[in-house]
Order: structure tokens, then C-alpha cells, then sequence
């Protein structure tokens, strides 16, 4: 886990964003839920990126402890959790749509995805609207 000494030790509003959300596997575990309705750890450990068991757990933790994603048992499986965005989370939506629209102009590679772009593009506003309502 990360040291909690080390973070925010200045006020900088961009600063305090990275240390909460900002690392690689923390914003694609959030845009797992957010964009792909993902809500299990083993929804999580399909991903295409490749996450690594102990990884995901400790951003999980993470993520939960900054309010960021709220864990509820899954009442089909009391072995399991269901992992959902919360109101801090969902305040992501702009965040996310932004580093989408970013990438979509800048990643030139054949296989970079652009079906979120070209719906962004078509209908920002609903587009925000339906990933903060979950």
C-alpha cells in the first residue's frame, strides 16, 4: 500500500488528484465500472490490460478507503463483493471523458479503440450522463 506519509504533503489540487486516482491501474479499474459495468474482482482480473492479483487488491483497497468505490457483498455469492462507483467516483465522469477525447486525438496506433471518442463527439452531454448514473 502506499505510503501515506509521502502523500499529500503539498496543497496542489493536481498533486492530491494523483495521489487519490491517478496511477494506471486505479483509473482502468475506474473505467472498468465506469464505462464497462464491470463489478466483481474476478470482472476485474479479465481485463485486457493484464492486472496482477496483488495489484488490483491493494487498488481496490485504495480506491475504497479514498471513497472513490463503495464494496457490498454480492447477495447471490456471500463469498463475493460487488464493487460500485460512489458519488466521488461518478465525479470522475468528466476526468475519464477528458484522458478519452485526449487519447483519441493522440494514440495513432491501428488497434487504439475510438467507439467511446466518436460517441463522446456525437453526444457529450448523455454520454457523461450515462456513465454518472452507473
Amino acid at each position: 500500500m502506499r505510503n501515506k506519509n509521502k502523500m499529500r504533503q503539498s496543497g496542489c489540487p493536481v498533486a492530491f488528484g494523483l495521489d487519490t486516482f491517478g496511477d494506471r491501474w486505479s483509473l482502468l479499474v475506474i473505467r472498468e465500472i465506469m464505462l464497462r459495468g464491470k463489478t466483481t474482482y474476478s470482472d476485474f482480473q479479465e481485463i485486457e490490460e493484464g492486472i496482477a492479483t496483488n495489484v488490483l487488491a491493494d487498488r481496490l483497497k485504495h480506491l475504497e478507503a479514498e471513497g472513490i468505490i463503495a464494496k457490498h457483498r454480492d447477495p447471490e455469492n456471500r463469498r463475493s463483493y460487488i464493487y460500485s462507483l460512489t458519488e466521488k467516483g461518478r465525479d470522475l465522469a468528466s476526468i475519464m471523458i477528458e484522458i478519452i477525447l485526449w487519447g483519441g486525438r493522440h494514440d495513432q496506433r491501428p488497434q487504439a479503440i475510438r467507439m467511446a471518442v466518436d460517441e463522446i463527439k456525437q453526444d457529450r452531454v448523455g454520454f457523461e450522463a450515462d456513465i454518472r448514473s452507473g
